[in-house]
């Protein structure tokens, strides 16, 4: 990943740095990655998350055409 220090404001390319790896989930899975994750536990977790973007998704569609 690679950020531009323009006119040597470091503070702002740290930001900017920052939200490119938030939005590419690197924390997240550097989170994850902290600890050993069995894969049982892996399973149940993705099976959630998977669940949990469904719903989302159902809400947001049902919000948007009403049924």
């Amino acid at each position: 990943m690679q950020v531009l220090v323009r006119e040597n404001n470091v503070d702002q390319a740290l930001r900017v740095l920052k939200k490119k790896m938030q939005r590419e989930g690197i924390f997240r899975e550097m989170k994850l990655r902290r600890n050993y994750e069995k894969p049982s536990e892996r399973r149940a977790r993705e099976r959630a998350e998977a669940i949990r973007r469904t719903r989302k998704l159902m809400r947001k569609r049902l919000e948007r055409e009403g049924y």
